[in-house]
């Protein structure tokens, strides 16, 4: 007897990354092993020099195709076994381990836009569709696209065992939105690369695309980002710590942003629910802001706070690691701990 198991890696096309899969089939009860692939073919190696491996770091069932088969995520390294340029996880490792002591939790906000014959699901053939403004968490088909594939793939996230905690519709027509954690920054970003292969799977069986584009639809149209709401042990105990992280985060405004996704002076103007991607505020309460304290948190003085700048296409390894280098960081100089 044997099983399926679909091997997942993030490649190399610039300026996003893409995810690539391929099926391995295995003896039942065989351990994943490592496996390669052609480099040359995902803007990973040149032709002369292809070779590049698959190393799995995570697996858990697959929805799809039921039974013992699996979904693998995998890093990609070099044959010599260094990390690839590409493989952002092995970044993130380091700084997770190096301040693991102060237990930090994310939840991300994974927005993204479905699309079909070049437009995005609810656009009419020509023209637009009214303002936005009854779209979203809406109810009904004039305000409503796509939801069919949305509960598909709530559900095969929960059948993976990923640790999903909600989906709601967007601003936007055809705009949906998911959201993954709490988690570690590993944990979580794992979760939410596997989480987006499991969207463009099923879509794809409706002849629809998910996009993650910072700013599908030109104009008076929300963008799509990817909220990263962070915390800390001291900070889920106390208010202070909470007010150490956000002061940092401004004091790192040009690291932050290159690593939060192509496009982002795109989404981030200081219009739809955005601060401008080149300023910096935090307070409490305001989607305006590019760190917002949520006013529950003020309110209970301990919890978390929610960086509003990462795109929808930004890669949560290195947003995660930016996070947490900065924020811990500041938290471990001010001893609180």
């Amino acid at each position: 007897m044997t099983y399926k198991a679909e091997y997942i890696w993030i490649d190399g096309t610039q300026p996003t990354a893409m995810l690539r899969s391929k099926t391995k089939i295995l003896a039942d009860g065989a351990e994943l092993p490592t496996w390669g692939f052609d480099g040359s073919s995902t803007n990973q190696a040149p032709g002369k020099n292809s070779d590049c491996v698959l190393k799995p770091v995570f697996s858990c069932p697959d929805p799809i195709r039921g039974g013992d088969h699996r979904l693998v995520l995998c890093e990609v390294y070099l044959p010599d076994g260094t990390p690839h340029a590409t493989n952002s996880r092995a970044r993130l490792l380091p700084v997770a381990e190096r301040f693991a002591d102060q237990q930090s939790l994310f939840g991300i906000e994974q927005e993204y836009t479905f699309f079909q014959a070049g437009r995005p699901l609810g656009f009419p053939e020509t023209g637009f569709p009214a303002p936005q403004g009854p779209y979203y968490c809406g109810v009904g088909a004039d305000e409503v696209f796509g939801r069919e594939i949305v509960e598909r793939h709530l559900d095969a996230c929960l059948a993976a065992g990923l640790p999903i905690s909600g989906i709601n519709a967007e601003v936007m027509p055809g705009q949906w939105e998911f959201q993954v954690g709490p988690a570690g920054p590993v944990e979580v970003s794992d979760a939410l690369w596997i989480a987006r292969w499991l969207l463009y799977r099923i879509a794809e069986e409706y002849n629809v695309a998910a996009t993650l584009d910072p700013k599908p639809a030109k104009g008076d149209w929300n963008g799509a980002g990817a909220h990263t709401n962070f915390s800390t042990k001291a900070m889920r105990e106390a208010y202070a710590p909470i007010i150490t992280a956000a002061e940092a985060l401004g004091d790192r405004v040009k690291e932050h942003i290159s690593v939060y996704g192509y496009g982002i002076e795109e989404r981030l103007t200081g219009q739809h629910e955005t601060a401008p991607w080149s300023e910096y505020s935090y307070g409490v309460a305001d989607r305006g802001a590019s760190v917002r304290i949520p006013w529950q948190v003020e309110v209970d003085q301990k919890g978390y706070l929610e960086d509003r700048r990462p795109n929808a296409n930004c890669d949560p390894y290195e947003v995660t690691r930016a996070l947490v280098d900065t924020c811990c960081t500041a938290l471990e100089k001010a001893g609180q701990v």
